[in-house]
């Protein structure tokens, strides 16, 4: 009976698992709408800003680079500023790392390839939930919430062509910051993890205003953290114990309740 209640929770955590995906697919498909234009408006021909998605699929660092190219500017700086603004994904290599260690270096570089902003999010979310790592939904993450709808959004941008000529006006960017958010709300538990959610947002303003985006980016990932150390644990013991353990302590303690309850059922 636990095994059963057990297979059940995990089929609920992959069907919100799924639901998340998609709501946050149709933000990632909107932004992919916004390349896809900005491709076409650029000089790009369908097949190279298509392409562009599917080998480099590098959300903002793409839109980036698109400019960049249609500004004439030197390849050497093209590189050098993507990566900038690519380099958050170093952070978020670094804390799925341990997750993904015993996943073999071929399959691992497949799901390096398909990581974003969203794809972590969602996935390190399912994680918690999970209180495992689950590849199969790493890949839900990746290519329900990102891969797919971010593809057919540049596809569908690059077709309609020159009929949209400010994107702007819908406000798309405004959704896919609002579903991150949501998220990083679902998986903040601890006094240390809201100081580290908030210090690092005011850390990325202030350094997004001063100096740019990408390094406000990386500023926020890296002091945020780093501020959260220096707080207090919320409760006795509950800091000490990582999050997964808890996630999965709880868990279990709902599979003794669902035999404890089947049992009584029987005898009666």
């Amino acid at each position: 009976m636990a095994t059963l209640v057990g297979i059940r929770s995990a089929l609920a955590r992959r069907r919100q698992l799924l639901l998340d995906s998609v709501g946050v697919g149709a933000s990632t498909g909107g932004f992919g709408l916004v390349v896809g234009l900005t491709a076409h408006n650029a000089g790009y021909s369908l097949l190279d800003s298509q392409a562009m998605s599917v080998f480099a699929f590098a959300g903002a660092a793409q839109f980036a680079a698109i400019g960049y190219v249609h500004a004439h500017m030197a390849w050497v700086t093209i590189v050098l500023l993507t990566a900038l603004v690519n380099s958050r994904h170093l952070l978020y290599s670094a804390s799925l790392a341990p997750a993904l260690a015993t996943v073999p270096k071929v399959r691992r570089g497949v799901m390096a390839h398909l990581l974003t902003d969203e794809t972590y999010a969602l996935s390190w979310t399912h994680f918690h939930r999970e209180a495992n790592t689950d590849v199969p939904g790493y890949f839900i993450a990746a290519l329900v919430g990102t891969f797919i709808p971010f593809n057919l959004g540049t596809l569908i941008g690059g077709l309609v062509g020159g009929a949209i000529t400010n994107p702007n006006r819908f406000g798309l960017g405004v959704v896919f910051p609002a579903a991150m958010a949501a998220l990083a709300v679902g998986i903040m538990t601890s006094r240390r993890e809201v100081v580290a959610g908030a210090s690092g947002i005011a850390f990325a303003v202030v350094f997004s205003l001063l100096f740019s985006t990408s390094l406000g980016f990386v500023a926020g990932g890296l002091l945020g953290p780093l501020v959260a150390l220096c707080v207090r644990p919320g409760g006795p013991g509950h800091e000490a114990t990582p999050l997964a353990l808890r996630v999965a302590g709880d868990l279990d303690a709902d599979e003794r309740a669902g035999s404890v309850a089947a049992t009584t059922k029987e005898k009666r």
